[in-house]
């Protein structure tokens, strides 16, 4: 990360991706879709390895764990329970310069009375910003180049992250969980119908909308906005028929949806994403020490596949930033290009959500500890609701740190003979884990390579044959995309069946037999 030099790591991330075939801009050749993203060849193998590394480490590689793929539309009441429905919203305020929204609670802030230079994107749009700043405000702003000067920190305390601009509308209130209907009725119809009476019968604004929101509400349902709740109202299910022993966990992967207002930075915070979650079930009392217990693992597991460890920090939230029902959270963050942002979340979420969804439905989520003392009656035998550590981290920003992490630029000579880009994935992450390259198209030599790359195929390690393009070319195309070994078939190969292995990350290159490729490849993997 350092030899990009940070202040324009992302840009060069971002031309990459779309280069080498890791993420698109959606529906491109119409102009995209804002916050909406295609993983390409490329980025969906780096996807679905990293959230592979993650199912091995939380469901395969323990016995008190075990997996489930919820439904991404629940029954409304889930949402009701959770409190999504009455809370899950935002704050958002529009800037009056820029024209931005954003949310309130996450603008820089800005002290009453200090300049607040109001930075826009070219010199016309300074110009009108200042025109109508002038107009609606009266504030004697200047403008040099596309910057504007004289304006102050008001008691809101904070600014647009766009521009800085301290004018602001006021806040309004916005609830970030995507609606639409279940059925094969239009509900456009209903809708139509209630707006109609309501204006023939003189009703008030706040009663128009009650009567819209009836008539929508009828067959509403939701887009999860996270895959949690899924495993709190299955947790009876899965404790019964899985004959599970509290402590136990439930892991989830799987697409979430948020209407955001503010996204950002690439494919770090969009609308549709993927988290990696689980809900782990802890007798109550025991909070505090499974968390840190937590902790270590999820830090040990983010270095396990690669991160470096000066990249990574454990962050406490304050106590004003807990939730009412929390005893403890903390943050695994990142050093992002921009700074350290939030890679993973884990918070000790006592028995709030099982107790929420009990009352809800009516049905007992308790489990009985026949083993344990019931510290109210003293007898053996204790049935309780289980409190909960929920370890939820970020597919989609955890291959943006992947990206961030392993992106190196190596100068060259004086002449700049030998420059390179290489992506220094984790090879267990690498999309390609072994390129197969014939030296030249002739010679027998791509019916020799096609031969190995099918022992890969067949082992199950995604290999790649590529015969485009001279070596050279071909070796610095695989150092981009983070294939760890290159496979070279030359022309000593067809007289001692041997080929030259190439690594990637010091450019070491060795004889090996044919024979052995697929064994010497796999040991490395396995590290």
């Amino acid at each position: 990360m350092a030899a990009a030099g940070n202040s324009d790591l992302m840009q060069k991330i971002v031309s990459l991706c779309k280069r080498r075939g890791f993420v698109f801009q959606s529906s491109e050749i119409y102009g995209g879709l804002r916050s909406a993203y295609d993983y390409g060849p490329m980025g969906v193998e780096l996807k679905r390895n990293l959230m592979s590394e993650w199912w091995r480490a939380m469901v395969h590689s323990r016995e008190d764990i075990v997996g489930l793929d919820a439904s991404i539309i629940m029954h409304p009441a889930v949402w009701r329970a959770s409190g999504h429905l009455a809370g899950f919203s935002d704050p958002l305020v529009d800037c009056q310069m820029c024209g931005e929204r954003f949310r309130a609670d996450k603008a820089p802030r800005a002290e009453q009375g200090a300049d607040t230079p109001i930075t826009l994107g070219d010199k016309g749009r300074a110009k009108a910003a200042l025109t109508r700043a002038q107009e609606q405000f009266d504030i004697p702003l200047t403008r040099k180049k596309n910057v504007l000067h004289g304006a102050k920190g008001n008691d809101r305390g904070y600014v647009c992250p766009n521009c800085g601009s301290p004018f602001l509308s006021e806040e309004r209130q916005f609830n970030l969980m995507f609606r639409t209907s279940l059925g094969p009725v239009d509900p456009i119809g209903d809708i139509i119908a209630a707006v109609k009476q309501a204006t023939e019968d003189g009703e008030s604004e706040a009663e128009l909308r009650r009567r819209v929101d009836k008539a929508v509400g009828e067959s509403a349902v939701y887009l999860r906005p996270e895959t949690a709740q899924g495993m709190f109202v299955q947790f009876l299910n899965i404790q019964q028929s899985m004959a599970m022993k509290v402590p136990f966990g439930i892991a989830q992967m799987g697409k979430s949806f948020r209407n955001e207002v503010t996204v950002e930075h690439f494919i770090f915070r969009s609308c549709e994403f993927e988290q990696m979650e689980c809900e782990y079930f802890i007798r109550p009392g025991e909070g505090p020490k499974a968390l840190e217990e937590w902790k270590a693992e999820r830090m040990r597991w983010w270095q396990s596949i690669g991160l470096k460890p000066e990249n990574l920090r454990m962050r406490a939230h304050e106590p004003d930033e807990l939730a009412h029902y929390s005893d403890g959270c903390v943050d695994v963050e990142y050093k992002f290009p921009w700074g350290w942002d939030e890679l993973e979340g884990i918070a000790s979420r006592t028995n709030y959500d099982l107790n929420a969804h009990a009352t809800a439905s009516g049905k007992k989520l308790t489990y009985y500890d026949q083993d344990m003392v019931d510290p109210e009656t003293g007898k053996k035998g204790w049935r309780y609701i289980p409190h909960v550590i929920e370890p939820a981290a970020g597919a989609t920003r955890g291959v943006l740190a992947a990206l961030c992490d392993a992106y190196d630029e190596e100068p060259g000579d004086e002449t700049g003979k030998g420059a390179r880009t290489v992506l220094r994935l984790h090879p267990r992450l690498s999309p390609v884990k072994a390129a197969i390259l014939p030296l030249v198209r002739k010679d027998g030599m791509p019916e020799v390579a096609r031969k190995v790359a099918k022992q890969f195929f067949a082992a199950g390690i995604n290999a790649k044959y590529d015969e485009q393009h001279a070596i050279g070319r071909r070796y610095a195309r695989h150092d981009e995309i983070g294939t760890p070994y290159c496979l070279t078939v030359d022309t000593q190969t067809m007289s001692d069946e041997t080929v030259t292995i190439r690594y990637r990350d010091d450019r070491r290159q060795e004889r090996i037999k044919i024979a052995e490729a697929v064994d010497v490849v796999t040991r490395a993997l396995s590290q």
